[in-house]
């Protein structure tokens, strides 16, 4: 997919992973919808790229994930106003396993109402012209992180629907492309939480193995993740796959065994 021209909406888009995606995207001439729930740093981050791309290359909306009704919303104001989308990529996450169900809502379930509302308007037979979608799990959704059980189910969860539902818009001709975005330990605001006593069951082996993964692992710069990003959405040929970047070895695939259900 040649990105000049296109659309693309981005859910958790005001920092971190989101906005990085943004940038790679706005860089090869596409516009964005940046959705967040975080009102002040979404302004900022649009006002930061309107003065480098023009304010024309993107609108910001505010957006709780957890929102049925913001969700559905957002992806109607986004096409209202840039009259199209190709691109959608549902990014928003968050780490605690405190509050087990708002985890799973926000990593799980909203990328499942994002994936289909980006179905509803990018399905060759709902009279879309196709599309990407990707939805960024995490190497834990590889790889259980033991300290973050609940952020591992939650993540698995995100990696096994996308596999099945880049098989459905195949079988069904939707012209719609899914993938996985993978990546390991990334400097961004949600790596904090990835340790804190706060969104972390208070155990202090546990506590102490998060730290000595961390150290052992190496954390990311987001521009290596984003050029992933870039890849899967550009790259015509790939659907379903589940791409993994690490410290160690860059990007790559995971490799699964062919599906015999």
């Amino acid at each position: 997919m040649l990105l000049a021209g296109k659309v693309a909406l981005i859910t958790g888009a005001a920092q971190g992973l989101g906005k990085a995606f943004a940038e790679i995207l706005l860089k090869n001439g596409a516009k964005v919808s940046l959705l967040d729930i975080d009102s002040a740093v979404g302004l900022d981050t649009k006002y930061a790229f309107d003065k480098v791309y023009g304010a024309q290359q993107t609108m910001f909306i505010p957006c709780d994930v957890l929102s049925d009704n913001q969700l559905k919303d957002a992806f109607n104001k986004t096409v209202e106003n840039f009259q199209q989308l190709d691109i959608v990529c549902n990014n928003a996450g968050i780490s605690d396993e405190i509050n087990c169900q708002r985890c799973v809502d926000i990593n799980l379930v909203s990328v499942i109402r994002g994936t289909y509302l980006g179905l509803d308007y990018m399905s060759k037979k709902t009279g879309g012209a196709g599309g990407v979608i990707i939805n960024v799990s995490s190497l834990a959704g590889i790889y259980p992180l033991i300290y973050k059980p609940v952020y591992s189910a939650s993540k698995h969860g995100v990696v096994g629907f996308s596999r099945a539902i880049a098989e459905a818009s195949t079988a069904q001709n939707l012209g719609v492309q899914i993938n996985v975005l993978c990546p390991s330990f990334t400097d961004t605001p949600l790596l904090k939480a990835i340790t804190s006593r706060e969104t972390t069951e208070n155990i202090t082996v546990l506590e102490q193995i998060a730290m000595k993964t961390v150290e052992a692992v190496g954390i990311l710069d987001s521009s290596l993740v984003a050029e992933g990003f870039w890849q899967l959405v550009t790259d015509e040929s790939k659907n379903g796959e589940v791409m993994r970047i690490t410290k160690q070895k860059g990007i790559d695939y995971q490799i699964y065994p062919k599906n015999q259900l």
